[in-house]
């Protein structure tokens, strides 16, 4: 089984490197923390790695301060953890290079890397997947993993608004809320936390709204004029194109980010029935 598989990796190896994809969402934080926290409970050295900034929002995790953004010159691992990518290339770095054996687990389609592959497409979340690996190990979680973990599960789910929200889900939140997670604290840090930067971004960005006329898809834009103009960043516009899919009747919402001169990051959304992850 694969997760024993895991389980021997981890027993049988000293370092290791955490890292997720770039530009990094709750559940990207959410793993990347718990796991790196466990395998430091277990006595192992650990770096958490992530190529951008924890968003502020999620700055309120205890212990976030481990994730770092740089490696030193000649670093070197027995075991890369690649969580919630989708493609290695996502976590903007030479993972192949810096690593003897490369774990991937993840919870999105397609994600099919790695020389042990650790997916199911049926988890709302890849912390469900971590939460998986760390019962296997008989590993109590701390708070602060406890948090973590009920971070990634709840951004994934839309606060458990989405159809990936299923029963396990509910188990394993309640079951973090048994080891002391504060709901309350994590959803109004992760939703009710906006800063003046982001309700001036999405201000400039949502006259961008763009339905067609089938009412079945709806877009919206932001460039880099917006970005200048509000005073915002790049993280700030996390979750926007989940506002021209709320719209009744839209079941596919495209979110263009302009990145640079002429290029543009398409970010895609669907209710369920359209498959936008292929």
């Amino acid at each position: 089984m694969i997760v024993q598989q895991i389980i021997e990796n981890i027993n049988n190896n000293q370092r290791f490197l955490v890292v997720a994809h770039e530009n990094p969402d709750g559940d990207a934080i959410g793993s990347t923390l718990a796991l790196a926290l466990s395998l430091r409970d277990m006595g192992k050295d650990v770096v958490a790695y992530n190529a951008d900034a924890i968003p502020d929002v999620m700055r309120f995790l205890p212990q976030c301060d481990v994730l770092v953004d740089s490696l030193p010159d000649n670093s070197h691992f027995d075991i890369a953890f690649v969580l919630d990518a989708g493609d290695l290339e996502r976590t903007a770095l030479p993972v192949r290079d810096l690593c003897q054996t490369v774990i991937n687990i993840d919870h999105h389609p397609y994600s099919d890397f790695g020389d042990l592959c650790y997916v199911d497409t049926d988890a709302c979340a890849t912390a469900v997947l971590i939460y998986r690996v760390l019962m296997a190990c008989q590993y109590q979680p701390s708070l602060a993993v406890a948090k973590a973990l009920y971070l990634g599960i709840l951004s994934d789910t839309g606060s458990f608004r989405y159809s990936s929200a299923n029963q396990e889900s509910f188990a394993i939140a309640g079951a973090l809320v048994g080891l002391g997670v504060d709901p309350w604290e994590v959803s109004s840090n992760l939703y009710e936390s906006n800063t003046p930067e982001r309700m001036r971004l999405l201000s400039l960005v949502l006259p961008s709204l763009q339905i067609s006329s089938s009412g079945h898809y709806a877009s919206i834009s932001m460039t880099l004029d917006t970005l200048k103009q509000s005073g915002a960043s790049e993280e700030h516009s996390d979750g926007f194109v989940n506002y021209p899919r709320s719209i009744r009747g839209v079941e596919v919402a495209l979110f263009f980010n302009q990145t640079a001169e002429n290029l543009y990051k398409i970010s895609f959304r669907s209710r369920g029935a359209i498959d936008v992850g292929t």
